[in-house]
């Protein structure tokens, strides 16, 4: 159990440098919004790996409000997005 979890975080970690990178190099608005809900989804996955080696539930809340974020930020930039065009 112990490699499986080093092996995820170290998944996740790699995932979230990419994802950051491309928040940093993206091209357009897009690329970057993404980017950022791609970091927001790898800290939830972090957040719930967490979770599942300690055996509790106390970043539950956290873990929903983060998803809500995300959610409600890329639709957000989304509906501006089309709203430009």
């Amino acid at each position: 159990m112990t490699i499986a979890v080093y092996v995820t975080g170290g998944i996740l970690a790699v995932a979230v440098l990419l994802a950051l990178y491309r928040a940093v190099r993206g091209p357009s608005i897009l690329d970057r919004v993404l980017a950022l809900d791609v970091v927001l989804a790898v800290i939830g996955a972090a957040l719930v790996l967490n979770m599942v080696v300690g055996r509790h539930l106390d970043n539950l809340v956290l873990l929903v409000v983060i998803s809500v974020v995300g959610f409600i930020g890329s639709v957000t930039v989304a509906r501006f997005v089309t709203d430009r065009k």
